[in-house]
């Protein structure tokens, strides 16, 4: 939560589960890769530096505090989205594809874990795990059913804080704008700046 804060961005909401919690943050589009790239590999490096901690205090139970420890770091770093995994390889997508086909590619391979993890549980008949897949399927779909309201966050925050980004691309449509990319959109014979684009967009709103 600190770097988060150091780093710009703002703690919405903590969702406490048995295998750790779920942070909703907001932090800004225009947030330099590296310095999301922190805030979000904090979590599992945090869990490393309270499990070294707990076994300096509790070493007699070295054994279930370690099981406990990898079992939850390992849980966390699954490339299932709300998982600090899912969204680190969300962020690595973005750096490859547009912001709307990298939350499309971690929901599909999310969907696809979570679909493993049901057969896994079915076929070995752990309510545990079949607990955990049934509660990241359901914040799974919640994430999937506000995307389109995540996706005019993006926009409407480029609209109205634009920044001049190093790297340019030539794209037909919003729906391929690229986070640390300025854009200039190409609509039949004619070319639009980003700023021209968007506010005629939400101006139309």
């Amino acid at each position: 939560m600190l770097m988060t804060y150091l780093c710009g961005g703002n703690i919405k909401e903590i969702l406490i589960t048995p295998l750790g919690g779920i942070s909703k943050t907001f932090i800004p589009y225009s947030m330099p890769f590296i310095l999301e790239f922190l805030i979000l590999i904090c979590g599992p490096i945090f869990q490393c530096f309270a499990y070294l901690f707990l076994i300096l205090i509790f070493n007699n139970d070295l054994e279930l505090i370690t099981l406990y420890h990898f079992a939850i770091l390992i849980f966390n770093l699954l490339p299932v989205y709300p998982l600090d995994g899912g969204k680190i390889l969300c962020l690595f997508f973005q750096l490859l594809f547009s912001f709307k086909t990298s939350y499309y590619l971690i929901f599909f391979i999310s969907f696809f874990m979570l679909i493993l993890f049901y057969i896994f549980s079915l076929y070995f008949s752990s309510l545990n795990i079949l607990f955990f897949t049934s509660f990241l399927f359901i914040k799974l779909l919640k994430e999937v059913k506000e995307f389109h309201y995540l996706y005019e966050k993006f926009l409407l925050e480029r609209y109205l804080n634009p920044i001049y980004f190093s790297k340019s691309s030539i794209v037909f449509s919003y729906k391929n704008f690229k986070r640390w990319r300025r854009h200039l959109i190409k609509r039949e014979n004619n070319y639009y700046l980003e700023g021209e684009y968007l506010e005629k967009r939400f101006k139309n709103c």
